[in-house]
Parts: C-alpha cells; sequence; structure tokens
C-alpha cells in the first residue's frame, strides 16, 4: 500500500490521504514563517507564532498548484505515493500539445506580427500544464501570451474565461490590447469595474478584483479558466479567496515580471496557480534589443552631521515624514525633473504629503514651456489612460504619479527617465517601477533611472532608508543593471 494517496478534489484544492503521523510531517513541510511576522499585531500580542500553514492535517487538503512539492516530499523522506483519478482527472497531468497544430492554430489568429520565440515557449508550456505562473518582465509581451492562450481555451472549452487584474486602467489596457491583435473586443469581451453589469452572455470577462472578490463561488463555477494578470500580488487573501472559489477553471495562469524573492510568497501563489515558469529575462531582452538599455545612477544624500544627529532616533514613519518634507531635498528632485531630456515619470509614495507639492514645484517651474501631469489613485481611469495616451506623444512631458498607480501594468512608450523620489525596499515595487521605462522610445535612447537616497546615519547606527537603498543597490546587481553610486552633500 502506498503511504500517500493524492486526488483532485476540484481544480482548486488537492486531497491527502495518508497517516496522522505523515499528515504532520506534511504540515510542518508546508510551514512557514510569513516575512516580517515579528512586527505583526498579531505575533506581538503572542495569538499567532508567526507562521502560514499551507496544509490543513484536519481535511488533508492542499492548494492544487503545490503537488510537485508532494512528490518533491515523498523522494525526500522515501515515502511511496500514488494517484487517484476522480472526476477532475488525475493530479497535474499533461496535456499534449502538437507543434505543427499550434503553427496553424496562430496562422488562424491572423496576428499582426509573429510571436518571438519565448512567447511561443510560453505558450506551449502553458497549454501543456494548463496551471502555470509565467514570469516574464515588463516589455516581454505578456498580453500577447495571454490572448494566445485565452484564444486556443475558447476553442477547446465550453465555459467562459477570466482574467482579473489590480487596476481599472489595466481593464482597459487589456481589452485595447486584445483589439490591437485582431479580436472584436468591443463584442467579445465584457469589462467588470466600478458598478458595471456583472453579468453577461460573452465569455471573455476582464475584471478588477475589487469588484469580483466578494461574490458567491456560484459565480466563479462558470468559468474554464482564470488568469490572474500581476499575479505578485494574489497573496492576499481577497484574491486567494477568487482561486479557491474557481473550483471548475481546469487553466489556471498567473503572470508577473517579479516575485518577492520570498518562498512563501511563492509556495503561495504557486498553489493557486501552479509551478513558476521563466519565460524570459530583462537582461537577455535588453541584450537582443528588444528592451531599451538602463543606467541608473544613485545619488546617495549625505545630510549634515547635526542634521543626522537631530533625526537618530526618529521611527521608520518619523524618518520619512523628514525626508518628503526636506525643502532642499524636494528642490533637487525638482530641478533634476526639469534638467532631463525626454519624457520623465516621478514616482512617489504619499499623495498629499509628498505627491502634490512635488508637482506644484514642479508644473510652477515649467510654466508653459513642458507639460506636467499629476497622478494618484483619485484620478479617474479615463483620465489617467488620457495623461498616457498625452505623454507617448510627447517629447518632453513630466508626469508625477504614486507607486500604487503608475508601478505596475502601465505601459508608457517613449519613456526615457524615471525619478525614484520616495524609498522603497520592496522588489516587486522596484522593478515594476524600473520596468515602466524599459519599453523601446521611437529614438532608441537609454531610460535613465535617478534612485533618490538619504544617508542620515549617526554614527554606527544606519537609518531605515539607509538600509532600504543597499536592498535596492542588491536589485541592482542581482538583474546585472548597469548603475553607480554618487555622493552628493544636502544640508
Amino acid at each position: 500500500m502506498p503511504d500517500i494517496v493524492a486526488s483532485l478534489k476540484d481544480y482548486s484544492m488537492l486531497k491527502v490521504q495518508c497517516e496522522r503521523g505523515i499528515a504532520q510531517e506534511l504540515s510542518e513541510y508546508f510551514s512557514f514563517f510569513v516575512p516580517g511576522y515579528k512586527f505583526m499585531p498579531a505575533f506581538k500580542a503572542k495569538v499567532w507564532d508567526g507562521k502560514i500553514r499551507l496544509f490543513n492535517t484536519m481535511n488533508g487538503e492542499l492548494s492544487a498548484g503545490l503537488y510537485v512539492y508532494v512528490i518533491k516530499f515523498c523522494a525526500e523522506r522515501g515515502y511511496e505515493m500514488d494517484t487517484e483519478e476522480t472526476d477532475y482527472g488525475l493530479p497535474a497531468l499533461l496535456d499534449k500539445v502538437d507543434p505543427e497544430f499550434l503553427k496553424e492554430f496562430y496562422k488562424q489568429l491572423k496576428l499582426p506580427y509573429e510571436l518571438r520565440e519565448y512567447q511561443h515557449d510560453a505558450v506551449t508550456v502553458g497549454l501543456q500544464r494548463r496551471n502555470a505562473i509565467l514570469l516574464s518582465p515588463t516589455g516581454s509581451g505578456k498580453s500577447l501570451i495571454i490572448y494566445c492562450l485565452m484564444r486556443h481555451i475558447l476553442g477547446t472549452e465550453k465555459n467562459k474565461i477570466l482574467i482579473i487584474v489590480p487596476t481599472t486602467s489595466l481593464v482597459e489596457q487589456l481589452h485595447k490590447d486584445f483589439a490591437d491583435y485582431g479580436y472584436d473586443a468591443d463584442n467579445k469581451v465584457h469589462k467588470i469595474y466600478s458598478g458595471k453589469e456583472k453579468v453577461t452572455n460573452k465569455r471573455i470577462i476582464i475584471s478588477t478584483w475589487q469588484s469580483i472578490y466578494k461574490f458567491p463561488k456560484k459565480w466563479f463555477e462558470q468559468f474554464s479558466a482564470v488568469f490572474g494578470d500581476e499575479c505578485h500580488g494574489f497573496k492576499s487573501k481577497s484574491l486567494s479567496s477568487i482561486m479557491n472559489k474557481a473550483t471548475e477553471a481546469k487553466y489556471r495562469f498567473g503572470t508577473t515580471g517579479t516575485l518577492d524573492g520570498t518562498l512563501t510568497h511563492k509556495l503561495v501563489l504557486e498553489g493557486l496557480f501552479g509551478p513558476v515558469y521563466q519565460v524570459t529575462a530583462t537582461k537577455k531582452l535588453q541584450d537582443d534589443g528588444t528592451l531599451a538599455p538602463l543606467n541608473i545612477t544613485v545619488l546617495m544624500l549625505k545630510y549634515l552631521e547635526e542634521t543626522r544627529e537631530a533625526n537618530k532616533d526618529n521611527d521608520y514613519q518619523k524618518e520619512i515624514d523628514f525626508l518628503i518634507k526636506h525643502e532642499k531635498r524636494n528642490k533637487l528632485i525638482k530641478n533634476m525633473a526639469l534638467s532631463q531630456t525626454g519624457n520623465t515619470l516621478v514616482l512617489y509614495l504619499r499623495v498629499d504629503g509628498h505627491g502634490k507639492p512635488l508637482f506644484n514645484m514642479i508644473r510652477d517651474a515649467a510654466g508653459e514651456k513642458r507639460k506636467v501631469f499629476f497622478v494618484s489613485g483619485d484620478v479617474a481611469t479615463e483620465d489617467r489612460e488620457a495623461i498616457r495616451r498625452i505623454v507617448e506623444t510627447q517629447k518632453d512631458a513630466i508626469i508625477v504619479a504614486s507607486l500604487g498607480t503608475f508601478s505596475t501594468g502601465i505601459n508608457i512608450r517613449n519613456l526615457h527617465n524615471i525619478i525614484f523620489a520616495s524609498p522603497s525596499k520592496s522588489q516587486i515595487k522596484v522593478l515594476q517601477s524600473i520596468g515602466r521605462g524599459l519599453r523601446q522610445s521611437d529614438d532608441g535612447s537609454t531610460t535613465q533611472l535617478f534612485d533618490i537616497a538619504d544617508d542620515l546615519h549617526y554614527k554606527s547606527k544606519k537609518n531605515f532608508t539607509l538600509l532600504h537603498s543597499a536592498e535596492r543597490v542588491k536589485i541592482y546587481s542581482k538583474e546585472q543593471f548597469n548603475y553607480k553610486i554618487v555622493q552628493v552633500e544636502i544640508e
């Protein structure tokens, strides 16, 4: 008799049958400390041990995408495993994909241009696995991969397809992309956001997750496939619940440019969508000319000793408050934005405390010479899209935008410069923000990134944002970006 029997409860959950002792081992195997758990209220209150547990010992259930890790668990510990077929088939059963059929399929799509080799490979892997995280950087053509997978599934499955995106801007952008690929998107694609009709006969639905996550399980059962675009955000309970309610979705794909680098994040997402498949990498796309080359200048602002001493006991929030209100720091950002040649994106974190003051400073100084735009979460989707289109026709526009609205998923052609006006250590935010500027400009210019870092250390005590800048430099080094660090004295 096998030690473990695995079967599909549905397309969302795996059922694992085993003895109690092995179940406990599985529980420990799939238990991880959440990054930063020591600072979370529940841990501090001693009502939570800081761990996330992916395997349920009570019912033997585990997210279906983690089946490959069950195989690994058995191999490492010498356990014999078998699978049991249910109405949902066998776990991780690979479909055969005929290369010649795919070639003919692409011809039928009548795409305006041919797929790149890595895009073709991604579609092939997706159809074979049915469940996968397609990891591919900004500018690599993820929307075309989604489109090809979607069109293939439409021809083989009877039910609907759900595509989930994080913002209303991305709903509109993906709808436009499909139209650009030759699809009758206006008549065949339904959009859900901001109070739009939730019921439709159209087989393709593009929606923000905020618009649907409270819907009942019955609503999600109408889908044969679910795509989670920018899926790195699906670690949240709201987004995870969507995937867990889509029990009839045989095809489950997550697409993103980056993960946060932690094992916990990776496994949570793989449980929802399936194993990670690296489609291509930023450096490779830069080397072959698909993406623009990038030069990074880290401007390390060195503050006076008396300033550093006065701020030595600041907590993180007080340090941020000090930096975003620092007159000469903001003046430096303003002058930098105005001195750059080409379209420039200035990214900030706090709307009222930093974004609006920066915008006012830059706009007033620019006068009639340059177009300056302000973007935050309060700016309507239609207005953001209008700004994006305007900028694509400009040569020296400036956008002052929040990280939340313009760091993820927004495509801006002819973006020449990016300024990080606010500190961040998030690998996802950093790489997604950089991705805004890596699309090839019409003039073939190199993208310039200016990373504002702040050295407020006093004696041996390093300040928070200085440590964060070190994390960003690690990311630049890991991604093989060209970067240099320049010291700048500031009063």
